[in-house]
């Protein structure tokens, strides 16, 4: 058979539903080797955006989600998306193409190492150069993605090797069972739990797993511990938890972190340096238990003195089975509780338009149901919605606190609701986000998919002018304007909607949540709290408790 139907069979036999990209010549055999498989292909308007989808899907599903591009231009686009799955711990693949390897005639005319380019930010970048290699390279490259810890990889299919003719076959799917945590390093956590006086849980984005969520619940519920999570370990747990202090939106001077500073001990549950750390660590300071698939990277902010490697669902449980409910005193952690939530419910009710980003968060909690989605795009709105959105399942706040990269709220929220069609997806987009893939509004209307996008305007990179406040710097470069964003998406066949009060806001969200088709809100934010509340108020809250 021809290579490039022994490729398609070998993803089909992966389990892959969609490949997301664009095609280009080089691509050709493959494309037409598609024509009768069960996977779809989604042709996106970009391949950034096509690598942003595949990725969500990976996170979504615990599947490598496949993007495809052409050679050069195509395959370099996909590099910024590949940075975010490999940092993002999201198993995703790239498939791009090239021109033939054996005889050419085109010199170098877009020939760029892309194998070579991309082996920094994967965890497998090859090129295959013989169609009898398709087979185990495939299974190789699915394997790897998706064990822990997850991330991006990149295959290059030339374009005479995808025309070749090959008798290979493809090789069984084999899963694997992830090992146990050692009973001696079970024992010596729970001696480290005894010994110490004011023990915290932290959840971070390792844990975002379903079958976490069960086992960290019990562990709380029968030890009575606090916990908080990071930003990418959100809905881990049920945030109305009665034992739960709240996220980590900064790394020092947050809320919480009058509660992580009086702490002696912290057990944290699937963190690691990629993401922003929720705290930092000192020589002879607070004592840090490491509980993840993988031990912990040694670094200047974080250095645990105990790790326990493998899969966190067993470990979590074996240390349930031996511990017992604390005795230690924890009514200083209460008490940061009742703190943290009236700080983080404090403009709850300012109704003032242009809205406050606390407002937004807290009408879209009362909208949404426990299994609905909000994805976000990078920008200072980001850290609102870590602290005050409260999730109550995992996998429902879909954010990026490892790259942070710009432009993936909207094509995330896209293959949340393909996903997920029986659920409300709404997708939060600062303007300068919003405008590096709104292109792919077209895409989402001929997917036909019932999607809320909502813009914050403020016609500036709002996160960067709060960071050039909080130094003192004077206000400049970082102001523009804006297209009109209802024409600019009724141009795409979405509606477009710009209330101009907080009610009639309220009014356009109730219909945008339950009507069909994609709807755009152009909805002006008021950033002015930004600096008074995340720079000023935080560091006096040592005071306070």
């Amino acid at each position: 058979m021809k290579t490039s139907d022994l490729f398609v069979k070998a993803l089909e036999n992966e389990g892959v539903e969609f490949i997301y990209g664009i095609p280009g010549e080089e691509n050709l055999d493959f494309l037409n080797s598609l024509v009768d498989s069960s996977i779809q292909l989604i042709l996106t308007r970009h391949e950034q955006s096509a690598g942003f989808m595949a990725a969500t899907y990976g996170r979504l599903t615990g599947k490598p989600g496949v993007c495809l591009s052409t050679l050069g231009p195509g395959a370099t686009n996909f590099v910024t998306s590949a940075a975010y799955a490999q940092l993002g711990a999201m198993p995703m693949i790239m498939l791009g193409g090239q021109k033939p390897i054996r005889k050419s005639k085109q010199g170098r005319f877009q020939l760029v190492d892309v194998v070579g380019l991309m082996k920094p930010i994967t965890k497998y970048s090859e090129q295959i150069s013989d169609g009898n290699n398709v087979p185990y390279m495939i299974r190789e490259v699915f394997r790897l993605t998706s064990e822990e810890r997850p991330g991006a990889a990149y295959i290059e299919l030339p374009e005479d090797i995808a025309a070749s003719i090959t008798d290979s076959e493809i090789y069984d799917v084999i899963q694997c069972r992830r090992s146990q945590a050692n009973p001696v390093c079970i024992q010596h956590a729970i001696e480290m739990i005894d010994a110490c006086e004011r023990p915290l849980l932290l959840i971070g984005a390792g844990a975002n797993r379903k079958s976490s969520t069960e086992a960290l619940t019990k562990f709380i519920d029968k030890t009575g511990i606090y916990f908080f999570n990071t930003q990418m370990g959100k809905g881990v747990v049920d945030e109305r938890h009665p034992q739960f202090l709240g996220t980590s939106a900064l790394s020092e001077n947050d809320f919480l972190h009058c509660a992580i500073e009086k702490a002696d001990l912290i057990i944290n549950v699937g963190h690691d340096i990629v993401e922003k750390p929720p705290f930092f660590m000192e020589q002879g300071g607070t004592k840090v238990i490491h509980i993840n698939f993988f031990p912990a990277r040694c670094d200047e902010v974080y250095f645990p003195q105990l790790n326990i490697a493998g899969d966190i669902s067993d470990t979590v449980e074996a240390l349930t089975c031996v511990t017992k409910e604390l005795t230690q005193d924890l009514s200083y952690f209460k008490r940061v509780k009742q703190f943290v939530d009236e700080k983080v419910s404090e403009y709850f009710d300012d109704k003032r338009f242009p809205i406050l980003p606390q407002r937004l968060v807290r009408v879209l909690r009362k909208r949404l149901d426990d299994e609905d989605i909000v994805t976000l795009d990078n920008g200072i709105y980001k850290i609102w919605f870590a602290r005050n959105y409260a999730c109550h399942s995992s996998n429902t706040l879909l954010l990026d606190n490892a790259l942070a990269t710009m432009g993936a709220g909207l094509p995330s929220a896209m293959v949340a609701k393909q996903l997920n069609p029986s659920k409300k997806v709404v997708s939060i987009n600062g303007d300068g986000g919003f405008m590096m893939n709104s292109q792919e509004l077209e895409t989402a209307v001929r997917m036909k998919l019932d999607l809320v996008v909502i813009i914050l305007n403020d016609n500036a990179y709002g996160m960067i002018k709060w960071k050039q406040k909080g130094k003192g710097f004077k206000d400049f470069g970082l102001d523009f304007n804006n297209p009109d964003f209802v024409k600019y998406a009724e141009s795409f066949g979405a509606v477009g909607h710009r209330p101009q009060s907080h009610d009639e806001f309220e009014t356009v969200l109730e219909a945008a949540l339950y009507g069909e088709g994609v709807h755009v809100i152009d909805l002006p934010i008021d950033y002015s709290l930004n600096h008074h509340i995340l720079n000023v108020i935080t560091q006096e809250i040592a005071c306070i408790i």
